[in-house]
């Protein structure tokens, strides 16, 4: 079955080549054809000239109080050597320590904290000029959805302005507030869309609301749970971690422009160690980046932060500034308010380029012994299914030379390991593996590609359902080389591990029936407009809710329920559940009534973010035990930013 994507796909490319690209849509291997988007060709960006860059630990800050970590980061724009050398330089927006000017780095540097360990961070926004003078964003900023609008003043702020002629990008300051992707956290310190700030830039216009909606009720949450004081252009969150040891990523998650702020640089990883749902020192192959550690230190846990980005020639970062770029509309318009078409946002995007921690396309040398590898998948749209290959260039899908090893996800270990030949992580999904290139010799290359699509993905398999992503661009992640033995591998190897146990949710006492959907323009035909959650009728017919819509899930403290979600478009989508952890309990078809299918084998443990199939119902239960107010939405972040967010409330 063609897909309404696939021909959009196909006329986006073809359209957007003779806009943008002229030399770079080009079939490439048989079958594929480069993604397109920027002037930068990727076919002619060098593969594997680039170590890969390890990410090193966050520097702590003060300890803010006894048996409290204390970090003060900042958000800032800088230029970072993203392409191989010899080619232009990026600006990008980075976290870093706010003291240390070095540690700035797209992706941020890695948080290490400690189970029941509390951590403290000042997150600042810093976006401003050696002048103190505000920065625009560096990617076109769509006025028209339900956003974080600090034009509108206070009483127009968190808005869904109207327009009397089709406005141009927003180039005022940069709205800034940080999400722990995946943390047990109170409602203060969950990075909430509408408690963003602005920096507290000189130049600042006075009719411009400075802070988002719940900004000072935060505020003042935060100074009386732990004792912070908020200084302008900052929030002070803390993380009591009293959970699962596991892979968490920090990222902006701002009201309408999270797609754009992530994509600029803002995202990093916080790994969570330690207490009874941890493994001893030494059973995993270790050690990761630690503060101090001297030069050469070699490291066998590595967090890879995975994305997919396009480029233009000057280095510059490539990002729609157009519909037009989608190819679904007529080019031009006519946009909102003479239609019902947002004149910049684009539904989803897929860049042609693969980074990992940084860097195109790198290059590791390993040792032949286990390594522990923490995937992140930070695109804004593309899943992605990877696999260990020995030829990258080989028909998908390919024969896999290297078993990869699953030993947790999101919230955690599994409760056995799972073996696979592709490891399938959607956006915002983490997986803790182990690949062991133990007996392999010194010059072996082995590479990790991509067998995911170029398209939204819905569920099936390479070569079957969908057309695998390029081989020679988006289809290639990085190299291994295998190297000589520095040291003995005193690792267990992953078939004889013993993982944690773990005690699940418990017995729901409540099932919600939700419903996933996306809505077309009038005017053009089967253009997509925005995508919405909601619930359904009691005959099973969708009620899908804007952002700004009464807030009909509202949850019991202490009450833990099962959440049905019922998938109506035709992609499938991740779907986030903020302060919880929950457990996937079964998909099954919404008509037809047949069988339940029980969660993948690497979907037993605890999850934060599940993958909900086109025409399914996905069913997860969870317990919620923290009060107060809260979002669950797709983490295909183009959807999240307009309108496929709902807040939800506790107690």
């Amino acid at each position: 079955m063609v897909t309404r994507r696939q021909v959009l796909g196909a006329g986006a490319a073809a359209g957007a080549a003779a806009l943008l690209i002229p030399a770079a849509l080009r079939t490439s291997t048989a079958g594929a054809a480069v993604v397109p988007g920027g002037t930068l060709d990727p076919t002619t960006i060098p593969k594997y000239r680039t170590p890969l860059f390890v990410l090193p630990a966050m520097p702590m800050g003060s300890s803010p109080s006894s048996g409290v970590d204390g970090y003060s980061i900042a958000a800032r724009q800088i230029t970072q050597q993203i392409l191989p050398a010899g080619c232009p330089a990026t600006s990008v927006f980075a976290y870093g320590a706010a003291s240390s000017s070095s540690t700035f780095h797209y992706p941020g540097y890695t948080i290490e904290a400690r189970t029941n360990r509390p951590v403290r961070v000042t997150w600042a926004n810093q976006l401003v000029d050696s002048n103190n003078r505000f920065l625009p964003h560096l990617l076109a900023v769509d006025p028209t959805l339900h956003w974080a609008n600090p034009p509108g003043g206070t009483a127009g702020r968190d808005s869904k302005p109207t327009f009397s002629s089709t406005p141009a990008a927003y180039r005022g300051p940069v709205p800034f507030v940080t999400h722990l992707h995946g943390a047990h956290t109170f409602e203060e310190s969950d990075g909430y869309p509408e408690a963003w700030y602005l920096p507290n830039a000189s130049n600042i216009p006075s009719s411009f609301a400075r802070v988002g909606t719940f900004y000072n009720q935060f505020r003042a949450e935060a100074q009386g749970r732990f004792g912070s004081i908020w200084a302008p252009g900052t929030a002070t969150f803390q993380y009591n971690n009293d959970q699962r040891a596991t892979s968490l990523w920090y990222h902006s998650h701002e009201l309408g422009m999270t797609r754009l702020n992530v994509y600029a640089g803002l995202a990093g990883m916080f790994l969570l160690r330690g207490g009874s749902s941890d493994l001893a020192p030494g059973v995993l192959p270790g050690p990761a980046p630690r503060v101090g550690d001297p030069a050469g230190t070699r490291y066998y846990e590595i967090p890879m932060v995975i994305q997919d980005r396009s480029f233009n020639s000057d280095g510059s970062l490539f990002f729609p500034t157009s519909r037009d770029f989608f190819g679904d509309a007529t080019p031009g318009g006519p946009f909102i308010p003479n239609t019902d078409l947002p004149p910049i946002w684009n539904p989803e995007f897929f860049g042609n380029t693969m980074v990992t921690n940084g860097r195109t396309w790198p290059t590791m040398t390993v040792e032949p012994r286990r390594y522990r590898f923490r995937l992140l998948n930070a695109c804004n749209t593309r899943f992605l299914l990877l696999k260990v290959a020995s030829n990258p260039l080989a028909a998908r899908p390919a024969p896999a030379a290297k078993p990869i090893w699953i030993i947790g996800t999101d919230g955690g270990f599994l409760p056995h390991p799972v073996q696979t030949d592709t490891v399938t992580i959607a956006p915002s999904e983490r997986y803790d593996v182990i690949i062991d290139f133990t007996g392999l010799a010194a010059g072996t290359q082995l590479y990790l590609i991509n067998e995911g699509p170029d398209e939204p993905f819905g569920g099936g398999s390479p070569g079957t359902d969908f057309e695998p992503a390029d081989p020679a661009t988006t289809g290639q992640v990085l190299r291994f080389v295998v190297g000589s033995l520095n040291s003995p591998d005193r690792s267990v190897p992953p078939n004889l591990l013993q993982l944690p146990s773990a005690t699940g949710v418990g017995t729901p006492t409540r099932t919600r029936q939700l419903s996933l959907n996306e809505m077309t323009s009038s005017t053009f035909a089967d253009a997509p407009i925005m995508g919405m959650l909601g619930t359904l009728s009691s005959t099973g017919v969708p009620q899908p809710k804007t952002w700004g819509d009464a807030i009909t899930e509202q949850v019991g403290l202490n009450s833990t329920e099962t959440w049905e979600l019922f998938n109506f478009t035709e992609d499938g989508h991740p779907i986030h559940v903020h302060q919880v952890q929950f457990q996937v309990v079964n998909r099954q078809p919404m008509v037809g009534g047949g069988p339940s299918r029980p969660p993948e084998r690497w979907e037993t443990g605890f999850k934060d973010t599940v993958i909900a199939l086109p025409g399914e119902v996905t069913r997860l239960k969870a317990r919620f035990d923290l009060p107060g107010r809260f979002v669950w939405h797709c983490h295909i972040i183009d959807h999240e930013d307009n309108e496929m967010m709902r807040p939800y409330t506790v107690g």
